[in-house]
This record gives structure tokens, C-alpha cells and sequence, in this order.
């Protein structure tokens, strides 16, 4: 299969407000950008986020390649704004865990598309998840907070459960989508805040509101699926 016939299959079954959303949102925020003079960092990890989050929902392999570059740029805006704890999470977990993604993925994927199966956690696994990240966002935001994090509280509660949202990411669960609504209300809150007090990074903020919108999106339509199947 050539690149062409593999990109083709990669948006089989996309609906069609999902075909207009999808390029729609990324000529927004590239224009919002240009017009403001944003980082263009910060605009190449927005449109990389955004397509992996789209394509992570879509259940398509290939939003790991565009993952690990998206990766890259955020690690860079993180180490520039302070944000010691998203750094760490972006350069030592994400990258690995998008590796890990591509073989975990290719071995479930559905016969008729390239398209993962998706499955969900048991109450207990549910109960442990929760306790666990409530445990280490406590530790990780004293440890911050004596490291000079601009935000310890905010940065260890998007960090921690930003791995949890990961793991369940790789492991096809639909629970990723609850951490995922979380995460990315609270990543907005972070990054206004540093957009208010002088931060070049309005597209990194457009990029998480996106997440936040679609993280709800992909929610109805994995319950949607499981419900169906």
C-alpha cells in the first residue's frame, strides 16, 4: 500500500461533520495565529494535537506518527513557560507511550477498516485508577512546588492524570475520554494563565478547547459503538 492509498483509508469512514470540522478548525487556528503573531511552535503542536486527538478518536493508527512530533513541540513550550511537570510528562511518557501505541493498536485493529476496537474498564479497575491519581497528583504538587513550578497544583493534576488518560488511550478504553475532559479543562485554565501574564501561545489555547470539545465528542460516540456492539 502506498502513502496516498494509506492516507485514503485513514479518513474512510469520517462523517460529514467530522470532514468539515476537522480542516475547518485547523484553518481557524491558523489564521487566529498568523493574525496574532503566535509562536510558530506553538502553532505546529496545535495542529499536530488536534489531528492526533481526531484521529485518536476515530480509533486510527496514524495518530501516533503525528503524535510524536506534536510531542516534541509541546516539550518545548512547556520547558519555556515553567511548566516543569507537563515537560517531564511529554519527554519521558507520552513519547515512549505513542511508540508503544503503534504495536498495541496494530494488534487490535478491526478487520473490514483500519480501525481499533474499543473496550472499557471493570467498577474496581475504575476505583483504583481514581484513588491512585487522586494519591500522586498530592505528591507530585508538593514536589513541584519546592522545584518552582508557576502552577504545582494545576501542573501535577494535568500531569498525573494526563498518564492515566495515556495509559487507557493505549489500552482502547472508553474511561480515557472522562480523564481527557479533565485534563484538558484544566490544561485551558493553565495556559490562559500564562497567555495573560505575557506567554506567545494563543494557539495553545485554541488547541485545548479544541480537546476539550472533542474530548465530549468522542465520548458520545465511543459509548455510542460500545452500546451498539
Amino acid at each position: 500500500m502506498n502513502i496516498i492509498d494509506f492516507i485514503k483509508k485513514e479518513f474512510e469512514n469520517f462523517g460529514k461533520y467530522e470532514r468539515i470540522f476537522f480542516p475547518l478548525v485547523i484553518v481557524l487556528i491558523i489564521s487566529i495565529s498568523i493574525f496574532l503573531k503566535d509562536s510558530k511552535i506553538a502553532l505546529l503542536s496545535a495542529i499536530c494535537g488536534i489531528s492526533y486527538t481526531i484521529l485518536a478518536g476515530k480509533g486510527r493508527i496514524s495518530c501516533y506518527f503525528i503524535g510524536v512530533t506534536g510531542t516534541f513541540c509541546y516539550c518545548y513550550l512547556a520547558f519555556i513557560n515553567g511548566f516543569y511537570g507537563n515537560l517531564l510528562l511529554y519527554a519521558l511518557y507520552y513519547l515512549p507511550m505513542e511508540i508503544v501505541g503503534i504495536f498495541k493498536w496494530k494488534k487490535h485493529l478491526k478487520k473490514e477498516r483500519q480501525e481499533i476496537e474499543k473496550t472499557f474498564l471493570s467498577n474496581k479497575e475504575r476505583v483504583i485508577y481514581s484513588i491512585l491519581g487522586l494519591i500522586l497528583t498530592i505528591l507530585l504538587s508538593v514536589i513541584l512546588r519546592y522545584s518552582g513550578d508557576s502552577k504545582p497544583i494545576l501542573d501535577a493534576s494535568t500531569t498525573i492524570f494526563s498518564i492515566l488518560g495515556q495509559l487507557l488511550t493505549v489500552k482502547r478504553c472508553i474511561e480515557q475520554w472522562y480523564i481527557w475532559f479533565f485534563v484538558n479543562l484544566l490544561s485551558l485554565i493553565m495556559w490562559i494563565y500564562a497567555y495573560i501574564n505575557g506567554s506567545n501561545c494563543f494557539a495553545t489555547i485554541l488547541m485545548w478547547f479544541v480537546y476539550l470539545i472533542l474530548s465530549i465528542y468522542f465520548l458520545k460516540n465511543w459509548q455510542k459503538e460500545l452500546k451498539n456492539n
